[in-house]
């Protein structure tokens, strides 16, 4: 049997989703409770890799099993896992189908703030100057024109292609400051958070909208800009057709 789980995670003291050679990740945690839980060894899959720092606010991953799940299977979980990882749900769904492969859109959030928040360290990141996000929504738009995002892309990936649908892209007032919201069909390496630092350069008046197009048609990592800190970026959501569950 098939099971797709849904978690949580803050992702401050692991070196991202993806097992590490040299640092404790969510995936090996998750592996191990489940091991524990189910008395043998359960590799698990994610939807995708989330990088060091990088939190969720809904990961999907699966794994199979010989039998059935027990009634308190999510509560036995949550009690073998630390404070800063949580399973939400658990669904069964076809034995064929794929937590990365089968995801039809996923949606990240990127939070920033402007102001000396105590209370935002660590989960959004500081701007020391305000920028325009009414110029870096008219920014945002433009983006969703484009298919290629080679310019946003971790550069010596094995991907077979820098193409992803945008779903959504734009700036959402918050309480106590301001959200980047993203969606698309796939991303790519450390994609969203390049984008939100290219952004950035159009709303501090160092790059034009013309600018950014050229950018983006560049097809190259050199031209856009930095990259933002990971503690700002949380994976939101994970959604797929309703035609592989069997729940």
């Amino acid at each position: 049997m098939r099971w797709f789980l849904y978690l949580s995670y803050n992702g401050t003291a692991y070196h991202g989703w993806q097992v590490q050679p040299n640092g404790i990740s969510v995936q090996e945690v998750l592996e191990r409770s489940l091991a524990i839980l189910l008395r043998r060894p359960v590799p698990v899959t994610g939807a995708g890799r989330t990088d060091s720092g990088v939190h969720a606010r809904l990961m999907v991953a699966h794994f199979d099993t010989d039998c059935g799940l027990h009634d308190d299977f999510l509560q036995r979980m949550n009690s073998l896992l630390p404070n800063d990882i949580a399973v939400h749900r658990v669904r069964q769904v076809l034995p064929d189908a794929h937590a990365r492969f089968d995801a039809s859109a996923r949606y990240y959030e990127y939070h920033v703030h402007t102001g000396k928040d105590v209370f935002s360290e660590k989960r959004s990141v500081r701007l020391y100057r305000e920028p325009d996000f009414g110029l870096m929504n008219q920014a945002a738009t433009v983006l969703m024109e484009y298919r290629d995002f080679t310019s946003f892309s971790k550069l010596h990936t094995d991907v077979k292609t820098n193409n992803c649908k945008l779903i959504r892209a734009a700036w959402e007032p918050r309480s106590g400051g301001w959200v980047f919201v993203i969606g698309a069909d796939r991303f790519l390496r450390n994609m969203v958070r390049s984008v939100v630092g290219t952004l950035l350069e159009v709303g501090y008046g160092r790059m034009s909208i013309d600018d950014l197009k050229g950018v983006v048609e560049a097809r190259n990592r050199c031209k856009a800009g930095v990259s933002m800190p990971a503690h700002g970026l949380y994976l939101t959501d994970v959604q797929y057709p309703e035609n592989i569950f069997l729940d």
